[in-house]
């Protein structure tokens, strides 16, 4: 990749003139006017606060300094390295949310469908279920400003209906069969963000529990279904971090704990100014001994991938999948007093065998996540001969197992991406939301009718897309501008299919009915479950 030119940098050097000249520059006058801008000669980096200043007062239009100071600290931290970043007071609280595992809200899931915001599901006991808003409800007004029939974002709806706990929003509601709008008022309260997103049994003896990310409260959530599955006969667990794209090194430290005896090494980070901290096992594991998968692809990183190590390392479990991100730097969290906040890469993990598993950045950002399509263009997500990795980044566990280092975790069983029935056309439908759309139309227009299945297992086993629903889904499509096209239609059928199917159950059963559907046909999972079968036979 070619070095960027020198104007690329112009927005680094305003960061300096920004954070430096703040934090070291002294306050003084002058007039520039002769041509000469003076510097403090006790700090050889204080011209770029005497250039700010110079800025400030010499520029000719005025300077937005807030947008300035936001984009170019920005730049100066992604200079660093792509996890280093910048975030404003505006976004500081949304994206700790999915971390902390709680917001303030009203507690229902939504969907914008035709310019109008439809409540999917209510959270059992939230503050909408209480007032009597059902699945279904389509949301008019909120505070008196119309949210339907308007092109509004999700983004939109959430700062609308979100806020501090105990605070109130009046909303106006559509219901079906009700000519009139129906008023609400929702005291706004406490509301989770779960992390485990499905446990369930998938044979008599086998256990699943999906994690999406490594929040504060994902460590007693996993508890919660571990303790489940065992009163149902657990013997095997699968942990699927599938698309995890990670969360706090604490979290995936407990969790590894629970799989590994008193102890042995789970991840030690170092840095230039942080001395080496090692994270060992203590003597609280519940599932030491039991047969152990952990489902890993190119979406999977960071404390994903702390967990994965500790357990490949330790000769502990099973990888199985594709090779994962290879994100092995470590952030921390500083935060300015306007409410602003920088996350700064202070030392990097290593896994217990000694490799750090952060692939190259040297190439600059974009090369950095254009890496995942990359391994796509090369075929290795479809061969695992394809990942090339040199023989310096070989590390033997104590068991013998040769892993590697230098980007991501290679997996032990490598299952390829499915790429039959992807298509075009089915790319074009989805990124159009068009799936989803006539899925939630289909639920809400049918729901007294799902709802006599009795339960989600009943409705994958009895319900289909029969060739009537599929085509008036194709025509929806085509009224929607996405050109038929027979071939690929033909082609992507069954996948099509499929996805209308879990996406109706997710309408009705939520998270357990999308995962109960998908399950049946997930690839990875159907070769870990004969994995686990044939290792359990002599």
């Amino acid at each position: 990749m070619n070095r960027p030119k020198f104007y690329v940098y112009l927005p680094i050097i305003f960061a300096l003139v920004l954070v430096l000249g703040i934090f070291v520059g002294a306050t003084f006058n002058w007039n520039s006017r002769n041509g000469i801008i003076p510097i403090d000669g006790n700090y050889k980096y204080n011209k770029l606060g005497a250039l700010l200043r110079y800025v400030q007062q010499e520029y000719v239009d005025t300077v937005n300094e807030k947008l300035w100071v936001d984009e170019t600290i920005t730049q100066l931290l992604q200079n660093l390295d792509p996890h280093s970043t910048y975030i404003t007071a505006e976004e500081l609280q949304a994206s700790n949310e999915p971390l902390t595992g709680h917001f303030g809200g009203v507690g229902i899931e939504f969907n914008i469908v035709n310019d109008t915001v439809c409540v999917v599901a209510v959270i059992q006991d939230g503050p909408a279920e209480k007032v009597g808003i059902k699945a279904g409800d389509k949301i008019i007004s909120a505070d008196g400003k119309k949210i339907s029939g308007v092109e509004i974002t999700n983004e939109g709806v959430m700062e609308r209906l979100k806020g501090e706990s105990e605070t109130q929003v009046a909303v106006k509601i559509k219901r079906k069969n009700n000519s009139k709008l129906l008023d609400f008022s929702i005291t706004r309260g406490t509301i989770p963000i779960y992390s485990v997103d499905e446990a369930n049994m998938l044979t008599d003896d086998i256990g699943y529990i999906k994690i999406s990310r490594f929040a504060a409260t994902t460590y007693d959530e996993y508890m919660n279904a571990f303790r489940k599955l065992k009163k149902q006969g657990m013997q095997k667990l699968v942990l699927d971090l599938r698309g995890n794209t990670g969360g706090f090194l604490n979290t995936a430290v407990d969790l590894a704990d629970e799989f590994l005896s008193k102890g042995k090494e789970i991840v030690y980070t170092q840095g230039k100014a942080r001395p080496r901290k090692d994270y060992t096992a203590t003597h609280k594991g519940d599932f030491e001994a039991g047969e152990l998968v952990l489902l890993i692809d190119e979406e999977s990183a960071s404390a994903s991938e702390i967990l994965a190590g500790a357990i490949q390392d330790n000769d502990r479990g099973t990888i199985i999948g594709r090779r994962s991100f290879g994100k092995g730097l470590v952030q921390e969290q500083s935060e300015f007093s306007d409410g602003s906040a920088i996350r700064l890469t202070i030392a990097r993990y290593y896994t217990p065998t000694g490799r750090c598993i952060q692939k190259p950045y040297g190439d600059g950002i974009e090369e950095y996540y254009a890496e995942e399509s990359n391994r796509y263009r090369k075929g290795e997500l479809e061969s695992k001969d394809s990942i090339k990795v040199a023989d310096s980044l070989q590390f033997k566990t104590p068991g013998g197992k040769i892993v590697y280092g230098g980007g991501g975790i290679i997996p032990d069983v490598f299952v390829p991406y499915e790429v039959s029935g992807i298509t075009h056309y089915i790319n074009q439908i989805a990124n159009a939301g068009l799936i989803s759309d006539f899925a939630f139309n289909y639920a809400d227009k049918e729901r007294a009718k799902l709802k006599k299945f009795k339960t989600v297992q009943q409705f994958n086993r009895y319900f289909e897309i029969k060739p009537l629903l599929f085509q008036s889904f194709i025509a929806y499509c085509t009224k929607n501008k996405i050109p038929r096209n027979e071939r690929e239609i033909k082609k992507s059928e069954k996948l099509i299919k499929l996805q209308l199917k879990a996406l109706i159950a997710r309408n009705i059963w939520n998270n357990e009915g999308y995962y109960t559907v998908l399950q049946a046909q997930d690839n990875v999972l159907i070769q870990t479950i004969e994995y686990l079968n044939k290792k359990a036979v002599p």
